[in-house]
């Protein structure tokens, strides 16, 4: 659960520190399941593919979350989220969403589901 509650804050602050990208990466199990818009991506290579792409297009951005809880009757944890962020163009938005996961034996994040309000949030995601 530690990895849960510092995963959005590591991803923030790894889009200007190498430091917090290390830490960031080290919550993840190298076979990582990651799903955008119910698109299943695996791999770590390709989660940090994804990250990369989100930093190459915001130049700032700042999340927001209520806390991670375990979903009745399975091994998923999930909480809402809000991010606020500034485009490379300069343009700025809001969105909204879950996140569901599953932590492997390790503690580490093997599953995370990114489920936004907005489902054209990834539509630029084609990795």
């Amino acid at each position: 659960m530690k990895n849960l509650e510092k995963y959005f804050d590591l991803f923030d602050q790894s889009r200007t520190s190498e430091q917090a990208m290390e830490e960031l990466v080290s919550l993840f199990s190298d076979d990582i399941v990651f799903i955008l818009n119910g698109h299943e991506k695996k791999g770590i290579e390709n989660w940090k593919l994804f990250v990369k792409m989100i930093f190459q297009e915001n130049s700032d951005l700042k999340h927001m979350f209520e806390g991670w809880k375990k979903v009745e009757g399975t091994d998923l944890f999930e909480t809402p989220w809000a991010v606020c962020g500034k485009r490379s163009s300069g343009t700025v938005y809001t969105q909204t969403g879950k996140d569901i996961a599953r932590l492997n034996d390790d503690g580490k994040i093997s599953y995370l589901e990114n489920v936004p309000d907005n489902a054209n949030m990834f539509a630029n995601y084609k990795n």
